[in-house]
Order: structure tokens, then sequence, then C-alpha cells
């Protein structure tokens, strides 16, 4: 008999990790899982995640996946044996039974980040480890003409870290670029809500960098064209830094789950 897929729903604050992939000696998202999933399984448990985010990036609704075992304790307790055994960082929200033979990341069919940003010359104070201070007032209007060029299928290679474009084909499919106003804890930020079927090593912190240069005045609208079809990355924006990123949402097919 083929076995279920176990999904995990998992938030965490990416601070205190080296990103979510797991890389000897250092302390990561999926390590963590891993060595707690041991724990109650008693048996080594290799996990698939849906995004491999990167140090310093959160995520609120993160899905990690592996093969059923047969070992697994009743999903309302593996939740609650997970929780007891990572640290305050790490939540696993839910669990569920999925399809035989799903994958986090390749059954996926769209993902969605969020990017926080605090303009003016008052630094925050609540959001500051969940935001980028940019330190000036940012033009939404010219930011949103300039996001217009990202949606659709594109060759992203200007708005990926060059290993990554080195490393397989560059185009992606851009949904949605969406740039609001908010307030959080009485403090105003900018979001900047991107979602699309995958992303390239930092793709959404290189188009954020970006739409905050136009925000800013010192490019115009149209450089976001230019980059985009010259594919080289000295010829994009800056990469914003990575603790105003979170992995908000993954999407999959309403099939996937048992």
């Amino acid at each position: 008999m083929v076995e279920r897929a176990v999904a995990l729903r998992v938030s965490y604050d990416g601070a205190g990790f080296a990103g979510f992939a797991r890389q000897p000696g250092l302390r990561t998202v999926q390590g963590d899982l891993e060595q707690a999933l041991a724990t109650i399984l008693r048996r080594p448990v290799d996990t698939v995640g849906a995004g491999r985010t990167d140090a310093g990036v959160h995520a609120l609704g993160q899905v990690v996946s592996f093969p059923e075992t047969g070992l697994e304790p009743a999903l309302e307790a593996l939740v609650r044996s997970l929780n007891a055994l990572t640290g305050d960082d790490l939540v696993v929200q839910s669990a569920s039974y999925a399809e035989p033979g799903f994958s986090a990341r390749r059954s996926a069919t769209a993902r969605e980040y969020r990017y926080h940003l605090v303009p003016g010359p008052v630094p925050p104070l609540f959001n500051r480890k969940t935001a980028w201070w940019v330190r000036r007032a940012l033009d939404l209007e010219a930011m949103r003409e300039a996001a217009g060029f990202l949606i659709g299928e594109h060759d992203f290679a200007a708005f990926c870290v060059k290993e990554s474009a080195a490393e397989g084909p560059t185009s992606r499919r851009v949904d949605t670029v969406e740039i609001v106003p908010a307030r959080e804890m009485g403090e105003h930020l900018i979001v900047v809500r991107v979602v699309g079927n995958a992303f390239l090593h930092s793709m959404v912190r290189i188009i954020v960098g970006s739409l905050a240069e136009v925000g800013a005045g010192r490019r115009d609208p149209e450089w976001i064209e230019q980059a985009l079809r010259s594919r080289d990355r000295a010829q994009a924006g800056p990469t914003a830094p990575p603790h105003g990123l979170t992995l908000w949402h993954v999407t999959y097919p309403d099939e996937c789950w048992l």
C-alpha cells in the first residue's frame, strides 16, 4: 500500500535560523523539525519544504511534508509533541494527511510572500524585527507602475543571485504585486504582497529593493522593465534585508488533501 504524506503548516521567526534548509553545524528550520520528528518517531525523517527561505526570513504559512511512517501519533498529538520539542521561535500550526506522492514543494501551485517596509525618518519600534526601515517617504503610485512590468511570465535572471541563475531556468510567473499602506501596532507600514508559481533565490527581496529605488525617486518606473529585459543582476536594484520578508501562504489543489 502506498503511504500517505503528512503535511505540517509551520510558522517561524527567522532571526534565529540560518535559513530553512538543513546545513551541517548550523541551526535551521528543517534541521530542528527533523530532529524533533526523529525523537517522536524514533527514526530519521527526511522532510521537504514549500520554500527554502534564507537566513533571517520569517514564515507564517510554510508547509513541510514527509511520507507517513506508520509510527505517527494522531495528528493533534503530533502537533503537540512537535511544539514541545521545538523552540519558542518555531511553531507547528497544524498537521494534515495528503495524497500519496504529495510534496510540499512540487505539489504547490502558488506561493505568497509579504514584505513590510517602514518609510520616513522615524524608525519602527514594535515592527523593527519584521520590517525594513527605509528612512524616507516612498511614492506608492510610482512603485505600483513599476510593479506592473513584473506581472506575467518572464525571465527573472536580473532579480536573483547569480548562483541561482547558473543552476537552471530562470523563467517564473508572477501573478500579483500589490503595494498597500497598513498599520501594525500603531505604526505605519507599506506591505508589498507578491504571489507567483515559484521564486528564485532572493527574487522577492530583489524585487522589493528595486521597487524601493523607484519609490524613493532614484529610478523611473520604466527602469524595472529595462532591468528585467537585461537578464543581468547588476542592472536591478539592491537586495532588501531578509527580516522584512515573510512566506505568508502556499496554495495547493484541493484534491491533494485527504
